[in-house]
């Protein structure tokens, strides 16, 4: 595998971020507004009711920038973000083939997606950190907690904070654990399916010819797969990084889970599930069908 695939990768993996950021970074920040919302105190309704509620709130009080909000972290390195993503996974592909060119199997692609989201977590991490901070300011905002009165003027006013008051390099990494909980079972899952679905649509091993039609289907159920699985990992993964440094509600991710579990069932661990979904769909189709197309314009 010459310099060539990896530069493929690269910008492919590239223009497939960009693709999938501005289909979904709006249902993204609705979903982590729902996460994030406070529990509603006895006899009190909640922030939001639901996600078209966050939607309308959302707009009338900040206009439909608001729905873009804290896009700059992630538009940074949603770029570098699926870059590494699809070049580890190209190289770990190179490692598991049995010889040169020969496709690759559903099992070897849920290997390849696993290696990828080791590596990604470890970037992914400190950025949704700094994101999550600044789409949950307003949920959490006027809840009677002292802990956002921290006002954030941006993402690198989020990472001097944390660096700052936090405990340096480790406050960037908290939520590490649920980060890798979900980024190497979902992105296993997640390249598994969407192989075995153009597997499926080709009725063969030979997924060259397929149209964009099954791309962007293949690519829209793989994105929901991998979301439908890790869901639970991700709310417990917001809840921990908008956690107060100072006056922690949790103190771990079995924490979270535990009290989350207690307080609002099992349906707490799947609030803002709706545009998580909703997000999944469009976005991931977008990723993979720019990815592909850019594969192979660049041959």
């Amino acid at each position: 595998m010459g310099m060539g695939d990896v530069a493929k990768d690269l910008a492919a993996g590239t223009v497939g971020g960009a693709a999938q950021l501005i289909c979904g970074h709006p249902f993204d920040t609705i979903k982590v507004k729902l996460q994030s919302q406070p529990v509603p105190l006895p006899g009190q309704l909640p922030k939001y009711s639901g996600a078209f509620d966050a939607v309308k709130q959302t707009i009338a009080a900040e206009g439909p920038r608001g729905l873009y909000k804290g896009m700059g972290a992630p538009l940074a390195t949603v770029a570098a973000f699926n870059a590494v993503l699809f070049t580890v996974r190209g190289q770990m592909e190179t490692l598991v083939r049995s010889h040169p060119g020969a496709p690759l199997t559903v099992s070897q692609q849920v290997v390849c997606g696993a290696g990828a989201g080791v590596a990604v977590s470890i970037l992914a991490c400190p950025t949704e950190l700094i994101k999550c901070r600044l789409q949950a300011q307003s949920a959490l905002a006027g809840s009677g907690t002292a802990t956002l009165a921290v006002k954030y003027g941006g993402p690198m006013d989020v990472a001097r904070h944390v660096l700052k008051s936090e405990g340096g390099m480790r406050g960037l990494f908290k939520g590490l654990v649920p980060t890798m909980g979900r980024e190497i079972p979902g992105n296993a899952i997640m390249f598994g399916v969407y192989e075995a679905l153009k597997q499926q649509f080709a009725g063969g091993t030979d997924t060259s010819g397929l149209s964009r039609g099954s791309l962007i289907v293949a690519g829209g159920l793989a994105g929901a797969s991998f979301w439908f699985i890790v869901y639970p990992t991700d709310v417990i993964k917001s809840v921990i990084q908008v956690d107060d440094y100072r006056n922690p509600k949790f103190s771990g991710s079995f924490d979270a889970f535990r009290k989350i579990r207690a307080s609002e069932g099992f349906k707490g661990l799947y609030k803002g599930f709706g545009p998580a979904m909703a997000r999944s769909v469009p976005a991931n189709a977008a990723c993979f069908l720019a990815y592909e197309m850019t594969r192979s314009a660049l041959g």
